[in-house]
C-alpha cells in the first residue's frame, strides 16, 4: 500500500498540517523540521500527488467548515449563509462538527489540512490555544464566524454580545422589573458566557438595582440544564428572566408552567438569537435577534477576499442586532426594537 501523509507526519514525529507546509514550501517552517519532514518522505517513499503538490498554484475550492453543535438551533442558519456564499464563488465545504470538544477541533483543523482546503471558518465557544497553534501550523486564511480568539489576531463576524444582552435586560427593566434572573452560558465562554453577563450586570447597575450572582444559573446552552437552572431560580421569586439563547429560554417557560406559574402573566422571559423556536414556541419568545445568516454569509465573504487578497476594510465586523418583542413579555404583536 502507498504510504499517506499521515505515514510522513508519523515518521517525522509532527502534525500533518505541518508535512502539508512542507509540501508547499512554507517559510514558516523551520529548516531543523524541513529536513526531518524531507528525510520521512524519503524513507517511507511517500509520493505526493499533484494537489499536494503546489497549494499556491492549484486551488481546491474547498472550505472547512468547523461548528461546535450542528443540533443547535443557532448554527445551521450561520450554515445556510455560508454556503449559499460559498456556492456564489464556485467553493465547496467540508462540514464538521466538533461536540465542543478540544481534540475534535484539534484533529478536524489536521484533516482539513490532509484535504488541502483553501481557507477554514471556525465556530465554536471559546477558541483554545491548542486551535490557535494548530492554524498556525496550517497556514490558510481563517475567519471566525460568532467568536473571537483573545487576541484578536484573525478576523472576525459577531455582534456585540455585552450591548446585546445590556439591551434584552434594559427592555425588562422597561417593564417594571426589579428582580431578574439570567440563565447563562459557560461562564468558561468568553463571548457567549462572559460577555452576555457583563451586558446583564451592566444593565441592572445602570439602573439602580444591585447585582445579585445567586440570580445567574449557568444553563450551558443546553435544555435540560437550562429548565433546572428556571426551577433554581423560582426558588428566588424572580419576577422575570433573561435567557441566553431561545432554547434555554423555551426550556425555561416550560419550568415556568410545570411550577403552576404562566409566561407571560407571572413571569416575563426574554431569550437570545431569534432561532426559528423563538416563533414556534407558545407563547412566541420576545428574543434579541442575532442576524445568523448574515453572519455566516459575510465570514464567507471575508474568506473569499482573503483569498483573492482584495483589500480589507474591516478585519473584524460587528453586525447590529435588534430587539424582537413577543408574547413572552406580554405582547401578542411582535414589534421590533432598535
Amino acid at each position: 500500500m502507498s504510504a499517506t501523509i499521515k505515514d510522513v507526519a508519523r515518521e517525522a514525529k509532527v502534525s500533518i498540517a505541518t508535512v502539508s507546509r512542507v509540501l508547499n514550501n512554507s517559510a514558516v517552517v523551520t529548516d531543523e523540521t524541513r529536513q526531518r519532514v524531507l528525510e520521512a518522505i524519503k524513507k517511507t517513499g511517500y509520493k505526493p500527488n499533484a494537489l499536494a503538490r503546489s497549494l499556491k498554484i492549484q486551488k481546491t475550492h474547498t472550505i472547512g467548515l468547523i461548528v461546535p453543535d450542528i443540533s443547535s438551533t443557532f448554527y445551521p442558519e450561520v450554515v445556510r449563509g455560508i454556503e449559499d456564499i460559498a456556492a456564489m464563488y464556485n467553493y465547496n465545504i467540508f462540514l464538521c462538527n466538533t461536540d465542543q470538544k478540544e481534540e475534535k477541533e484539534v484533529k478536524y483543523i489536521e484533516i482539513l489540512g490532509e484535504k488541502q482546503v483553501d481557507g477554514i471558518i471556525f465556530m465554536g465557544d471559546i477558541v483554545r490555544d491548542s486551535v490557535i497553534q494548530t492554524f498556525n501550523e496550517f497556514g490558510v486564511p481563517v475567519v471566525l464566524a460568532g467568536t473571537q480568539d483573545k487576541d484578536k489576531r484573525f478576523p472576525s463576524v459577531m455582534i456585540d454580545n455585552e450591548k446585546a444582552a445590556y439591551d434584552a435586560v434594559k427592555y425588562l427593566i422597561s417593564l417594571g422589573h426589579k428582580k431578574i434572573g439570567m440563565i447563562s452560558g459557560p461562564m468558561h465562554d468568553p463571548i457567549g458566557g462572559l460577555q452576555r453577563i457583563e451586558g446583564y450586570k451592566k444593565a441592572l447597575e445602570e439602573h439602580g438595582i444591585k447585582y445579585d450572582p445567586e440570580l445567574v444559573v449557568e444553563g450551558e446552552f443546553k435544555t435540560r440544564k437550562a429548565y433546572l437552572a428556571m426551577l433554581k431560580l423560582l426558588e428566588y421569586k424572580v419576577d422575570a428572566v433573561f435567557a441566553a439563547s431561545d432554547d434555554m429560554a423555551a426550556a425555561a417557560i416550560n419550568a415556568i408552567f410545570d411550577s403552576n406559574l404562566k409566561v407571560p402573566e407571572d413571569i416575563h422571559v426574554v431569550g437570545f438569537d431569534n432561532t426559528y423556536i423563538s416563533t414556534i414556541f407558545r407563547p412566541t419568545i420576545t428574543t434579541i435577534q442575532q442576524p445568523a445568516y448574515d453572519i455566516g454569509a459575510v465570514s464567507m465573504r471575508l474568506l473569499t477576499k482573503l483569498l483573492a487578497k482584495e483589500p480589507i476594510e474591516e478585519m473584524h465586523v460587528i453586525l447590529p442586532h435588534q430587539l424582537i418583542v413577543r408574547e413572552s413579555t406580554g405582547f401578542g404583536e411582535e414589534k421590533n426594537s432598535r
